[in-house]
């Protein structure tokens, strides 16, 4: 550690700004209800404050306090978020201080300028009068009650441009009374090494006095460094966003700086347990403001403790720590092997072991051939995790499938009414038993799920919590126009858990046929994890018709 990390302690706060500065994102909005939603899990998951907006700016963050007010945290300090009296009108005269000042939310948040450019562009008021608007806004809510967080917006370039005066602006709120003055990079221009530099002279300049905060952007790709070269620097205050949520590329991520900074530098952010939830937080908040989790997310993604090269596998098996840098149960995440033509026996083994099965090498080697042929004609396994299994399973001999199919037919008729109608029809034996089964759609995939449904819903009652939640299609070879080779991803649910099947043929409706029936069959497996005492009955009528 620093002198400066040394002196002020190991203990980093954290303060989300989701509801704010998150919100501020293209495509961001939530109901009152769904940021109450947001708040809680940010507190379960540690958070010391939680910026909760503008007390007053529109209808709904009114209603947002009124609401919070009546709220119950355990970790986090709720704050409200407010600008620096207006030029030209006393402190205990503005409006916007007084609603602040009224607020339940114990912490107050100021910002207030920095840069000279905004000076004379924005504000137009002079230097003295900016440092008076700056300390006198916080001195006035300090002597309300509250505690007052300074958010120096643009340090880092008034700093480049006049540092001397910038080291006045902080000092202007430290004087007033702010227990934490904030350094934003808000143009999200800055790299690790100005941050560094700049916040070491602000952490000697208040040393004592104030807690030195950091808010930084990712504009430059470098919001979370560019946090933890300021932590390193003496900083113990982060603000920033869950999954870097903000305007233009985001703000920076406390869900990779929280693993960072306990897991790699040592510091105390949350409980111990709570980085365990870490996960589990991020994609539930992603799930609240509707936005698709990013796989390749570090901690937290999918793809964040995939392993796809044969040589990395069999490292991991020897030793996980010869390619992952934390365990992934540390932060609530898990370990996947992905196949495909790169892969190796280790991983055919392993996905095995996964799906309790066990297989020598011989066979791990005669699957990964099949694997690469098929990948070849177009089968893309990595993301069909159900289709592998069920692969893994037919090769060894363990493949339970729920039906004997016949045939199917399909017919989509268009009327002169301009409507399209389709229908098809499916012949499959179960057993002994031929069951034949028609069904309306509102698309090919769609009858040919129900009339399979209708056929076997009976026998294999869990197939009513499977439902199909994606469907897509990629086209592999486009230079053949209408005659090219159609592959199909289709991502099934039982509610318990998820998983995706491929079908490939030149085909389309063969194709979706192929995926369709694998994400059916995979989910009905017996010895799935939480699914065996629900398909066992069934897969042995399945097994029946397979003999």
């Amino acid at each position: 550690m620093t002198d400066n990390q040394s002196s002020v302690g190991s203990h980093v706060d954290l303060y989300d700004t989701t509801l704010r500065d998150g919100m501020q994102g293209q495509g961001m909005s939530l109901s009152v209800e769904e940021k109450i939603r947001v708040a809680h899990a940010l507190d379960a998951l540690g958070m010391q404050f939680i910026e909760a907006g503008f007390p007053s700016s529109n209808p709904k963050e009114i209603e947002l306090f009124e609401v919070l007010a009546g709220e119950s945290f355990k970790t986090a300090a709720i704050a409200a978020f407010g600008m620096t009296r207006r030029r030209d009108v006393r402190a205990e005269d503005d409006e916007a201080l007084a609603v602040l000042a009224g607020s339940f939310a114990p912490v107050c948040t100021l910002v207030g300028k920095t840069w000279s450019l905004h000076l004379e562009k924005v504000t137009k008021v002079t230097r003295e009068e900016n440092l008076a608007m700056i300390e006198e806004s916080v001195a006035f809510l300090r002597g309300e009650g509250k505690r007052v967080i300074y958010d120096a917006e643009h340090f880092f370039d008034g700093f480049s441009d006049d540092s001397a005066y910038a080291l006045e602006c902080v000092g202007a709120a430290v004087a007033g009374g702010a227990e934490c003055v904030a350094l934003c990079d808000t143009n999200g221009a800055s790299l690790p090494s100005q941050v560094s530099a700049a916040t070491n002279t602000v952490v000697e300049s208040v040393a004592g006095r104030a807690v030195v905060g950091i808010h930084t952007h990712n504009d430059a790709e470098c919001g979370v460094a560019n946090a933890l070269a300021a932590v390193e620097a003496g900083a113990r205050h982060v603000q920033g966003t869950v999954n870097g949520y903000g305007e233009r590329t985001g703000n920076a991520n406390l869900i990779s700086i929280l693993p960072n900074l306990q897991l790699k530098l040592g510091f105390d952010c949350v409980p111990g347990d709570r980085i365990a939830h870490l996960t589990e937080t991020a994609h539930l908040i992603d799930e609240i403001c509707n936005v698709q989790p990013d796989p390749n997310q570090p901690y937290v993604g999918t793809n964040a403790f995939a392993h796809k090269g044969g040589m990395h596998v069999a490292g991991m098996l020897e030793d996980a720590r010869t390619f992952e840098h934390v365990d992934p149960e540390v932060v609530g995440n898990g370990r996947n092997m992905l196949i495909s033509e790169l892969s190796g026996k280790g991983t055919v083994v392993a996905r095995a072991a996964d799906a309790g099965l066990q297989i020598d090498e011989a066979k791990a080697a005669q699957i990964v051939s099949v694997v690469k042929q098929r990948e070849s004609e177009g089968y893309h396994y990595e993301a069909a995790d159900a289709s592998f299994d069920l692969l893994i399973r037919k090769e060894s001999g363990d493949y339970l499938p729920l039906f004997r199919l016949e045939s199917w037919r399909v017919i989509a008729e268009r009327g002169d009414d301009g409507g399209v109608r389709t229908e098809a029809t499916i012949k499959i034996w179960v057993g002994e038993e031929r069951l034949v089964r028609t069904a309306e759609g509102n698309g090919p995939v769609n009858a040919l799920d129900k009339a399979l449904r209708d056929a076997i819903g009976q026998i294999h009652p869990h197939l009513k919590d499977i439902d199909l939640v994606n469907y897509k299609v990629r086209i592999l070879n486009e230079t053949k126009g209408t005659g090219a080779v159609t592959r199909v991803l289709i991502d099934a649910s039982d509610g318990h858990g998820s998983w995706g099947a491929i079908g490939v043929s030149e085909n389309i409706i063969e194709a979706s046929w192929q995926a369709l029936v694998d994400a059916l069959e995979y989910g009905m497996q017996p010895g799935r994890d939480g699914h065996a005492q629900a398909v066992e009955s069934g897969a042995r009528s399945a097994e029946r018709a397979a003999s």
